[in-house]
């Protein structure tokens, strides 16, 4: 089976055409996702999609760079995430992390909530998904700061530097579509080194569809593509990375395989 460890199934382009899109889930063998929320405003749509099929999951955070401003009540609090964690199909806190690519200083707002993740990832004994953009090392920073339990860095752009000092940390590495892209030498390079028993694959979908779909809409049954070319980079056939980032998935999103 392959898995889609980090969708937007819930983003409009998606839900427009969401028969078709699960039916090539099926079609292309790809049987598990993760919906991963990005604010609370939509989180209830979220939740109400992940319940209707028993092959998704959820998580609960707020994304580094939304913007809460014009409404308090929809940025995260420690409190806030634990309780909506306690439903059976959240299995994992975020997605959050640092964003400083379209943002300028001051940024500790952005710092805090990252904080606020950490703690309820403590508080609830789940994974984090960490979205970093131009923020490497403070990325890396607060995690040490706040001693972060482990999870997933979500669609790694970053060195190998990067991700061995993550996975130092207790992390798994995701890759996306972006792999599979011309210009993308150096997360080749970390999809050729990194360990397999640390690997995950990943859509991101809307957005970034892999080659040969780039530039178009993306959608979980796409993953496949993200595994054939580590395969390819690795030298190995792609049901090792089928069944290699399946079982990692599992362990780290324990939850994820309780029945709910």
């Amino acid at each position: 089976m392959y898995i889609d460890s980090h969708c937007h199934l819930n983003f409009p382009d998606l839900q427009a055409q969401l028969p078709d899109v699960l039916e090539r889930m099926r079609t292309a063998g790809v049987g598990h996702a993760l919906v991963v929320s990005v604010n609370l405003r939509d989180w209830p749509g979220l939740m109400a999609l992940v319940e209707r099929y028993p092959f998704l999951r959820a998580s609960v955070g707020v994304h580094p760079d939304n913007d809460t401003e014009d409404d308090e009540d929809a940025e995260p609090t420690l409190d806030d995430l634990v309780s909506r964690a306690a439903h059976p199909k959240v299995v994992a806190i975020g997605e959050t992390g640092l964003d400083y690519y379209r943002l300028s200083e001051p940024l500790e707002w952005q710092r805090e909530r990252f904080r606020t993740h950490i703690r309820a990832a403590h508080a609830t004994g789940l994974p984090l998904i960490i979205h970093t953009r131009a923020a490497a090392q403070d990325t890396l920073r607060l995690m040490r700061e706040e001693k972060a339990p482990g999870g997933v860095m979500h669609c790694f752009t970053e060195s190998w530097e990067i991700a061995q000092a993550a996975m130092e940390l207790g992390f798994y590495i995701s890759l996306s579509g972006i792999v599979t892209f011309k210009n993308a030498a150096q997360i080749q390079d970390v999809a050729r080194k990194m360990p397999l028993d640390r690997l995950l694959i990943e859509t991101d979908s809307p957005y970034l569809a892999p080659v040969p779909y780039r530039g178009k809409l993306n959608d979980p049954s796409r993953v496949i593509h993200v595994a054939e070319k580590i395969a390819e980079l690795r030298g190995v056939p792609v049901s090792a990375i089928e069944e290699a980032s399946a079982e990692n998935y599992w362990r780290l999103f324990a939850k994820a395989a309780v029945p709910a």
